[in-house]
């Protein structure tokens, strides 16, 4: 396969991926700010939001102040912000749509509706319409994608790129949810109602609320769900998950220049496979993490030049 037709199609799921776990990051904190708290408190969620993406200098050139309605509009619906789902959604199409070739007639009309969907509307009757109620547009469109692409597409090494884009940024996307979240509620302890639903919201956050219930069938308490969403490997958005499907892929796509990257790869799945929650609190899961997402980089730099059109080159 050409690397510029496998570099699109890895940063098409990658857009797609990055546009639905924005969409969950978004709508819990949403959810979080309407639980009774002081406006301070409020503000320092989304204020996290703008800083887990980077984008303090941007926000700031364009609003003043930092709250929930300028963070929203900022996050979902400027095109100017390369980082909002409208211009994930806008990347993942345009992607698409420079391999249509090879892509299947429902990916493609899948991808292609979205995009389409996503630019009629504005911020203002996303809001009318309920805001929530688009973040849940968002999860199923990412889904059907994921779907149609499953159910249609040919297994061979086009899929795999698209497996491979969509794990990486599920990945670090999922690292980044837990790091804020984690730090923002665990020093308010477990105690009370509104304590319990902001864990419970983290959960629905990553489609883990129901999982959580299965897998400890007891009150939520946050070292267990750092066990879930890190350690577990059959949930789907757990970091060991992802990576046993990245190193599962990069062997089925490996050529001659890719040995580091695998073995890279594989470094970080055995310390996921063979890892245990207490040792990773001990040392600091705000670190732990942070290192974490410092590896997936790296591993996504990587892939990009054993495989695809080096970053610097995209950029």
């Amino acid at each position: 396969m050409l690397s510029r037709t496998a570099d699109h199609l890895f940063w098409m799921s990658r857009y797609m991926e990055r546009a639905e776990n924005l969409a969950r990051l978004l709508d819990v904190t949403y959810q979080m700010s309407l639980v009774p708290q002081s406006e301070e408190a409020a503000n320092q969620s989304w204020n996290a939001i703008i800083a887990l993406n980077s984008l303090e200098e941007a926000y700031a050139a364009k609003y003043s102040a930092v709250n929930g309605e300028n963070v929203l509009k900022f996050m979902v619906s400027d095109a100017d912000n390369f980082s909002s789902i409208h211009s994930c959604l806008r990347m993942a199409r345009e992607n698409a749509h420079a391999v249509r070739g090879t892509l299947t007639t429902e990916m493609w009309e899948t991808l292609n509706y979205t995009w389409l969907e996503a630019r009629g509307r504005s911020f203002e009757q996303l809001v009318s319409a309920g805001i929530s109620e688009y973040f849940e547009w968002v999860k199923m469109r990412s889904s059907l994608t994921r779907g149609t692409t499953l159910g249609t597409l040919l297994q061979d090494e086009g899929y795999h790129f698209i497996r491979l884009g969509t794990l990486l940024e599920r990945a670090d996307n999922t690292a980044r949810i837990l790091d804020f979240k984690y730090h923002v509620l665990r020093p308010h302890g477990d105690e009370g109602a509104t304590d319990f639903y902001q864990w419970a919201a983290l959960l629905r956050s990553v489609s883990a609320f129901e999982v959580y219930r299965k897998v400890y069938r007891d009150v939520i308490t946050p070292d267990r769900v750092a066990e879930l969403l890190i350690l577990n490997k059959d949930m789907p958005r757990s970091l060991h998950f992802c990576m046993n499907g990245v190193i599962k892929t990069l062997d089925l796509i490996a050529n001659q220049h890719s040995g580091e990257t695998t073995r890279q790869a594989g470094l970080l799945h055995a310390q996921l496979h063979y890892g245990r929650i207490g040792n990773i609190l001990e040392h600091g899961l705000h670190e732990w993490l942070e290192d974490f997402m410092d590896r997936i980089y790296l591993l996504g730099d990587g892939i990009s030049k054993d495989f695809l059109v080096p970053m610097a080159e995209a950029a």
